[in-house]
């Protein structure tokens, strides 16, 4: 799934509900030993009468678009993470995120290149609608088409799902049942609406559709009909596709004729601990410090106004910049620096820009319960890690920055593994 879910606000009022009558089905099912599916499709189909069909009636939802849906609220066995009332299962822990795997795999010239490559020819075969897509929202059309590539890969990903089956099965037994039911409400206003047929809900295994990869409440939300067919297809049409993501981006705060962010160099010191978005500086008060453009040069014209932020999403241990709020507009579209980081840093490179200069450590060999655990300690140390999520944020790489500092040590703000766990077992 890309960028998060914010549930709608009728969903406040009644998600008590949904949360008791979960509990209630988990009791019922007993606590321990595998949940018997059978058990389970009863009390799932019980929640659809009891719970779901009221909720979508409220909004708008009629009694026959809710029996034809009825083939897709199903539940998908076959989806990953699955916990289901009375297994007492746990779900193992993703450890795929790039923070595990060091950020700088993310950006290897060897995916970079070919998709380069790639993105530079859908920019000349999309030229003249990039174009119109760019007057109409101010977002470049390099911008639009790297998100384009990293959702869907320029739209050839294979989505082999069904978005109202796949909400429908989260919203009752994955771990964050609140992402998933407002987008299980809004999927079958959809439908109501007309907007898609059922059986061309194709999504990812997270419920995330066509080529934007949008969820139901986004495509409610933001998602243009930009080749006048009268409809909005995320799933067929490239026009929509671009326009859908511009509108995003334009909705959430991009300012035109600003760019993303630059890559920079920061001399000596423990600068790191100034990294995030709570700490914007003017472009003169960076000359103070010492920060310069990396490869030399002058910083882009665009960049003298306004606040920037200092990004280094591995620390000392890896390259840094300076970015704009276009950065952070990024990072609404996918809550992820090295995500934002990637789409920026490929439209440069389908303006003629160059590789990263700086170079990436290889740290990384812990898991994400190692950095849940380092982060706990970091919290009864006082130190704010933006939530215990086992996440490498700008929040927790300052937070082992001043444990460094703390502790006598030159601050790197990024930990190997064994950092990891000596900052866990401190005391």
């Amino acid at each position: 799934m890309t960028h998060r879910s914010r549930p709608s606000r009728f969903v406040a009022g009644v998600f008590a509900r949904l949360a008791l009558a979960l509990a209630l089905t988990a009791l019922a099912a007993g606590l321990a030993g595998a949940a018997d599916r059978a058990q389970v499709e009863r009390q799932f189909h019980a929640w659809l009468t009891g719970t779901v069909w009221p909720d979508a009636r409220t909004q708008g939802v009629s009694a026959e678009t809710f029996r034809a849906a009825g083939e897709a609220l199903t539940l998908d066995w076959s989806l990953p993470g699955l916990v289901p009332p009375g297994s007492g299962a746990r779900v193992p822990e993703e450890q795929h995120q790039a923070e595990f795997r060091a950020p700088g795999r993310y950006f290897s010239e060897s995916q970079f290149a070919p998709l380069e490559r790639i993105a530079r020819a859908r920019m000349g075969q999309w030229s003249k609608t990039l174009a119109a897509v760019e007057r109409r929202y101010g977002v470049p059309g390099g911008i639009v088409v790297a998100i384009w590539g990293r959702e869907s890969a320029f739209g050839n990903a294979k989505l082999a799902y069904n978005a109202l089956r796949v909400v429908a099965t989260r919203a009752f037994m994955d771990t964050r049942p609140e992402v998933y039911y407002p987008e299980l409400i809004a999927g079958l206003v959809m439908l109501e609406r007309g907007h898609v047929r059922l059986a061309s809900m194709a999504s990812s295994w997270g419920g995330a559709m066509g080529q934007p990869q949008f969820l139901p409440s986004k495509f409610l939300d933001y998602a243009v009909d930009f080749d006048g067919d009268g409809r909005r297809d995320i799933w067929q049409s490239v026009p929509d596709t671009l326009a859908s993501i511009a509108n995003y981006l334009k909705a959430h705060g991009w300012q035109a004729g600003r760019p993303w962010g630059v890559e920079v160099t920061v001399p000596k010191g423990d600068y790191c601990v100034l990294e995030g978005p709570h700490q914007g500086r003017s472009l003169a008060d960076w000359r103070k410090y010492g920060v310069s453009p990396a490869g030399g040069g002058a910083f882009p014209k665009a960049m003298d106004r306004g606040e920037l932020f200092l990004l280094m999403p591995g620390g000392r241990l890896g390259p840094a910049f300076l970015v704009t709020r276009n950065f952070y507009v990024l990072k609404d579209y996918n809550e992820s620096d090295v995500y934002a980081l990637f789409v920026g840093h490929l439209a440069d490179r389908m303006r003629g820009g160059g590789a990263i200069r700086g170079r990436w450590s290889t740290r990384g060999g812990f898991s994400r319960g190692d950095v849940r655990a380092m982060q706990e300690r970091l919290v009864a140390d006082g130190h704010d890690v933006g939530g215990v999520d086992g996440l490498i944020g700008f929040r927790t790489r300052i937070a082992v920055g001043q444990w460094q500092r703390a502790h006598g040590r030159p601050a790197t703000c990024f930990p190997d593994a064994d950092l990891v766990r000596e900052i866990a077992r401190s005391r």
